[in-house]
């Protein structure tokens, strides 16, 4: 286990910005191991470090496990075709496949796009920031497991987010379950004996910092809830979106 402080914090799930065109210094953290390996075993340790030390737990049993209930409860709230932003190993992508669904999932990671291609749902390994099919008219995006801190900065994802959205189109969010956190930090991909990968930017939001900064880029809050210590934020695209 490594020296480094650890402090409770809530799992978040892995996201970064940039696949298909030339990686940026921050995102073979995420390409290579130790997050491959754990998608691969299916169970961690698998942290994010911060350059203090302090870690940040990030849950690769749930990622590679069925839809819990938390999880169930957002699938139900999916309208039409459905971007999974930062799938992971794909367990929700997987899940609305199984239903029928039209879904497509989208990761960074090579590990973590087979990953999903073996349980049955469809993923492209690109970036959100790249350009993606059906750009424009998703009915629903999913930020799960803290995607919401991709790139870290949630201005631009969210701006990016209107654009990959039908106008009106519904985003749904996880965020982190202590309300007041709202930081950008620089982060590290890192097992617990593992030299940890190249620093690359993060964010978290809690609920009502999340809420204040999509008000401010032209999103309507339309839901809040919390299920099983997980919380979450239902919101809608400006009607007139926004491309790129």
């Amino acid at each position: 286990m490594s020296r480094a402080r650890t402090t409770a914090a809530p799992p978040l799930g892995p996201q970064r910005t940039t696949p298909t065109r030339p990686l940026l210094a921050a995102d073979p953290a995420w390409s290579a191991d130790p997050y491959a390996d754990a998608l691969r075993a299916g169970r961690g340790p698998l942290f994010l470090r911060r350059a203090d030390g302090w870690l940040l737990p990030l849950d690769v049993e749930r990622w590679c496990a069925e839809p819990d209930p938390a999880d169930l409860e957002v699938l139900g709230r999916c309208e039409g075709a459905v971007l999974d932003v930062g799938c992971g190993p794909g367990r929700l992508v997987a899940a609305l496949g199984a239903q029928g669904r039209r879904a497509l999932g989208v990761d960074v990671s090579e590990a973590a796009v087979a990953h999903t291609v073996r349980r049955g749902g469809r993923a492209l390994r690109a970036s959100v920031f790249d350009p993606l099919p059906g750009t424009g008219r998703w009915d629903t995006a999913l930020l799960m497991d803290g995607n919401i801190g991709i790139g870290g900065d949630p201005a631009a994802l969210l701006h990016r987010m209107a654009g990959v959205l039908t106008a009106g189109g519904l985003l749904l969010a996880e965020t982190v379950p202590y309300p007041d956190v709202d930081e950008r930090v620089t982060v590290r991909v890192t097992g617990p004996h593992d030299t940890p990968g190249a620093p690359f930017p993060w964010a978290r939001l809690g609920t009502p910092a999340l809420l204040r900064r999509a008000r401010a880029c032209g999103w309507r809050a339309a839901d809040r809830w919390s299920t099983d210590g997980r919380t979450f934020v239902a919101l809608r695209a400006p009607s007139t979106g926004t491309a790129g």
